[in-house]
């Protein structure tokens, strides 16, 4: 299965939402697309939706911390929200919590974000 990514904008933040199982055989895909709307930002500022992801293994953690570390070295902002009760056990064991900002709601993450650059 595969992931369908969808991405607007929104006041200067990229909002990226994901649907499908983020893993081995979608991940590349994802990071491409991801990286294709972020190289046109400077700085670059995404919230990363996974509300519809229903599946993610490492590799999906893979391509968030490689977003967020190429993000950072650009000086922009990363959240991440909206994410299912499977996936947020995933993020609990890996840590990725304490390493970035989870917030309940898309809104909440870009509210965020906005403040963050004003």
């Amino acid at each position: 299965m595969s992931v369908n990514v969808r991405t607007k904008r929104v006041g200067g933040v990229l909002v990226a939402s994901l649907q499908g199982e983020l893993d081995d055989h979608s991940a590349d895909a994802v990071r491409k697309a991801l990286d294709r709307e972020l190289d046109a930002m400077s700085p670059p500022r995404l919230v990363l939706d996974l509300e519809g992801v229903t599946f993610m293994d490492s590799s999906g953690l893979g391509v968030i911390l490689g977003r967020y570390r190429k993000i950072s070295e650009r000086g922009g902002q990363m959240r991440i929200a909206s994410v299912p009760a499977q996936i947020h056990k995933l993020f609990a064991i890996s840590g990725l919590h304490k390493v970035m900002h989870v917030h309940a709601k898309q809104g909440e993450a870009v509210r965020a974000l906005k403040e963050v650059s004003q």
